[in-house]
């Protein structure tokens, strides 16, 4: 299958590895709506192929990936109908990686942040660099992180930590990240990211697959478990934040380079 915004590729020398790429580095990766969409159906695919043992996560590009896709957010502002597509269609993508039973290594290569932050904090193992960023910037935009952030950054440290990132959106580096357990593997530099991840993704993939996937879905009970608690609830309230002057004066000074005036409202 062609896609829009990504591509799945084999590789000769290991055939049981697959490697989903995001290839939009000309809008550093954002997901929009069709990257929502494409990503969903792309995560299925890999899902149900029996040949596919292991995926490698990457993407183009200076960036990894830089979150959410402003003109997305007005769109889902203006309309209430677009608004709840927007929830359905963010609840599909979070299931596609929480409930995937295959593992999934991610070559951290570049800056994530918003929704490409939880993206990379789904996989099994994410490899990175020292001084890539991970941030979650729901709360600058004015929005809560409601697509999986608020589920999966308490997963994977101590909630300390993660109330003090979700609430401010301050980026944490990728040295940070691996000395809290939330990245498995740091490399010296970027440019080692690929061919680390690619190694681990290849290693699995030669592990006993019962073994290895019937394991993957034993822990995926825990994202369920979290999920079930937190995900609708923070899907709500983001859509709640959608429709506030606050996010429009964000994206405005966002687009404008300039300091936001937030009101509550």
């Amino acid at each position: 299958m062609t896609y829009r915004t990504l591509a799945i590729t084999r590789f000769e020398n290991h055939p049981g590895v697959a490697e989903l790429r995001l290839t939009r580095p000309e809008v550093m990766n954002r997901f929009d709506a069709a990257m929502h969409v494409e990503l969903t159906e792309a995560m299925a695919s890999l899902a149900d192929d029996p040949s596919v043992l292991a995926v490698l996560l990457t993407a183009e590009g200076k960036f990894f990936s830089a979150g959410g896709d402003t003109e997305l957010m007005l769109s889902a502002a203006a309309d209430p109908t677009r608004r709840m597509q927007l929830i359905d269609e963010g609840r599909r993508l979070f299931y596609a990686f929480a409930d995937f039973t295959k593992p999934l290594v991610v070559a951290l290569h570049g800056d994530t942040y918003g929704l490409g932050a939880t993206v990379v904090l789904l996989g099994d193992a994410v490899v990175t660099a020292p001084d890539v960023k991970i941030a979650d910037t729901h709360v600058r935009m004015a929005l809560v992180a409601g697509d999986g952030g608020a589920v999966v950054w308490p997963a994977n440290m101590p909630l300390a930590r993660a109330k003090r990132h979700l609430l401010t959106g301050d980026p944490m580096t990728g040295a940070d990240a691996h000395a809290l357990g939330i990245v498995s593997d740091l490399v010296a530099s970027r440019d080692e990211v690929y061919d680390a991840a690619l190694a681990l993704a290849v290693r699995l993939a030669e592990l006993p697959p019962l073994a290895v996937q019937y394991t993957k879905r034993a822990l995926n009970r825990h994202l369920a478990l979290r999920g079930n608690e937190v995900l609708d609830l923070a899907f709500y309230l983001e859509g709640a934040t959608m429709t506030s002057q606050d996010m429009l004066e964000a994206i405005d000074a966002f687009k404008n380079k300039r300091p936001p005036k937030f009101t509550g409202r």
